[in-house]
């Protein structure tokens, strides 16, 4: 899709003088007293084809609507057919009729049966036939079909949960920004989010009014905060007073040009219609080299919305109870690419687990085997109707590595974030190495016996660090549990433990263009309630590195977590995508009593406030319900470099 451009370019210049880029001006001068002789009683029809505007007639030079003797504002219908439209297209001088065929069927034998149908409610005997040079005809159903999309849209509507947490009020109350959506290339629109920048005009609908039928009008971007902007209807230049937030992404938001296409109206906002006597030159004036959306803004929106994974696909994931293993799960549910996976043998469904399409926590059936990771087979015999395993290509690649000559050995100690508490970096093991470049790692000081608690990063994971990575980017690093020589000293513990530390080379270094700044908001995925998405903070950025703060509970509730993490969303997708966003919390919701054991999570919608996990005690790790991974995906996109060893100031 190709990033906004000027306004000036968007049509040939042969059509410029007649929509003036904006499709709109025909459409003022039209609003003349030659119009308002439309309602003669003349029955004779003219075969000829009229001379069509290139825009809508809608607003006299004094600002006022025109509306014509139908009560809708320069709208008609045909007496034939039904067909709803734009008056100045229809056919003739009365404009009693959408086409030629129309006005020729009027006298014809179905006359009286198609009326009556009308009448009656029923669906139109035949469909209105629209001159394709007639681009101004507005491509409405009749009115059965008008209604039972009207239907449709509440019934989408209610599938859809309400906003309850208003990001615009929240970033303006703070002074804060918005992580840009190019920031996530794995959100919708995130590798073609283009130029849309501050200062590109839309076409919105106009809240401003007193009309009973949807108006639009021309808004400007103010500010930017993820797929929300602030806008501001055009003529209020520095009058803040009908400044509005809307999310981008949703259907009501079009490239400027789009009403004349459609044959939509265009109406100037109430309290500004009597400031300008002539809107035609002031939007010469105002957006004549503006840029605005690309035309096929909204067919990539939904393009971006569509997800392979559909419900019964099968899955390898890994288990909640045991890390060290992984089972099959069944696609219960996709929301925004988000899966809620159940558990094959799970008997009411409650043994859930969510994640994203894009975590390398879930794999296609046979992953296991084929790297050699531990797998808890089925019980289930019989397979429900419908379900299939997922193909391979549906799952995100990791990067193919050379295991030859120099490699990752059991027992070689690095640093990772810890997957039970993830605030935490900790001093780490390699426990076995796996095929493809797959590791087995464990968390020196409170592994279990039988390594249940073994966890399996790929080598080119950004979750894991050579020794050394924290002290030179002035990060804390978790000791092992009941060591008692601190300060911890690497070299110490090295030598004391007989183990030698992972070459640097081995590990991930490239760190991408990412575009987050300090203090940018976001909404991110709570990994240890992997079901609840939260409004968020960046806090910290240590190369591709990200210290993400969860608003209004605790710094100890931080998690770390790469830049590229298919967890971490812009603001306005629970939004965009119908997922239930948490707000911050209060201070009521954080005081929980320490003696509180964490409660299993159940499998329920998106309700209520965020009850925040105690971290659990490593010891109890073969006991758990719950657990996750960090899940940062590994750098296939990274355009740029960074070396570990650059100290970078917090």
């Amino acid at each position: 899709m190709e990033d906004t451009r000027d306004l000036a370019e968007r049509t040939p210049r042969s059509e410029r003088k007649r929509r003036d880029s904006f499709g709109m001006f025909d459409g003022y001068d039209s609003c003349s007293e030659e119009s308002t002789s439309s309602s003669s009683s003349d029955d004779s029809e003219d075969e000829v084809v009229p001379s069509i505007p290139a825009s809508l007639p809608i607003i006299k030079n004094n600002g006022q609507v025109y509306t014509y003797p139908d009560g809708k504002a320069g709208m008609a219908t045909c007496e034939m057919c039904g067909m709803v439209g734009v008056r100045d297209a229809f056919y003739s001088k009365t404009k009693r009729f959408c086409s030629v065929s129309c006005s020729r069927s009027y006298s014809s034998n179905s006359k009286k049966a198609s009326i009556l149908a009308r009448l009656q409610g029923k669906p139109p005997t035949k469909k209105a036939k629209v001159l394709q040079k007639q681009p101004l005809v507005a491509k409405l159903a009749a009115y059965a079909q008008y209604q039972a999309s009207q239907q449709n849209q509440a019934k989408s509507k209610a599938v859809v949960p309400a906003e309850i947490f208003d990001w615009g009020r929240y970033i303006c109350s703070n002074n804060t920004v918005g992580a840009p959506v190019s920031c996530f290339k794995h959100a919708p629109m995130g590798t073609c989010w283009g130029g849309i920048a501050e200062g590109v005009r839309i076409e919105v609908l106009n809240s401003d009014t007193s009309l009973s039928t949807k108006v639009y009008w021309i808004a400007e971007i103010i500010k930017l905060a993820g797929f929300k902007a602030l806008l501001r209807y055009e003529g209020f230049d520095n009058d803040t007073s009908k400044d509005f937030w809307s999310n981008l992404c949703i259907p009501e938001v079009h490239p400027v040009g789009w009403c004349a296409s459609s044959g939509k109206p265009l109406v100037p906002p109430k309290s500004i219609q009597h400031k300008y006597s002539n809107w035609k030159a002031f939007l010469v004036k105002r957006l004549t080299g503006a840029k605005t959306l690309p035309p096929d803004f909204n067919s990539k929106v939904h393009e971006n919305m569509q997800f392979p994974f559909k419900k019964l696909m099968r899955v390898e994931v890994v288990d909640k109870n045991y890390l060290c293993r992984t089972r099959v799960a069944l696609v219960e549910q996709v929301i925004g690419g988000r899966l809620r996976l159940v558990y094959e043998e799970s008997q009411d469904q409650s043994d859930d687990f969510w994640c994203h399409m894009f975590s390398p926590l879930i794999h296609n059936i046979g992953w296991s085997r084929s790297i050699g990771h531990r797998f808890k087979r089925s019980d289930v015999t019989k397979k429900i109707e419908g379900q299939a395993d997922a193909p391979a290509q549906v799952f995100q690649k990791v990067k193919d590595v050379d295991q030859s000559g120099d490699w990752f050995k059991d027992g070689m100690k690095l640093e990772a974030i810890d997957p039970l508490n993830l605030s935490a970096i900790c001093v780490a093991t390699v426990r076995k190495v796996l095929a493809d470049g797959y590791l087995m790692i464990g968390i020196d000081g409170s592994e279990a016996v039988d390594g249940s608690d073994w966890f399996c990063y790929h080598s080119t994971s950004p979750s894991i660090f050579p020794v050394g990575f924290c002290e030179i980017n002035n990060i804390e690093l978790t000791p092992p549990r009941g060591y008692t020589k601190l300060p911890f000293k690497w070299f110490d513990y090295l030598r004391e433990m007989g183990s030698i530390a992972a070459p640097v080379k081995l590990f991930n270094k490239e760190v991408p263009n990412h575009g987050f700044r300090q203090g940018m908001k976001l909404e991110a995925v709570d990994l240890m309630e992997p079901r609840l998405v939260c409004v968020a903070t960046v806090t910290r950025i240590v190369h591709r590195l990200l210290r993400i703060h969860f608003d209004g509970w605790e710094d100890e509730y931080d998690q770390w977590v790469d830049c590229e993490s298919p967890d971490l969303y812009p603001v306005g997708w629970c939004q965009l995508t119908g997922y239930q966003l948490q707000p911050p919390a209060s201070q009521s919701n954080r005081e929980m009593p320490q003696s509180v054991p964490k409660q299993k999570k159940k499998a329920q919608q998106y309700k209520g406030q965020k009850k925040k996990s105690l971290l659990r005690m490593k010891e109890e790790a073969a006991e758990v319900d719950e657990f996750t991974f960090s899940q940062g995906t590994s750098d296939q996109e990274s355009n740029g470099s960074g070396s570990y060893y650059i100290k970078q100031e917090p």
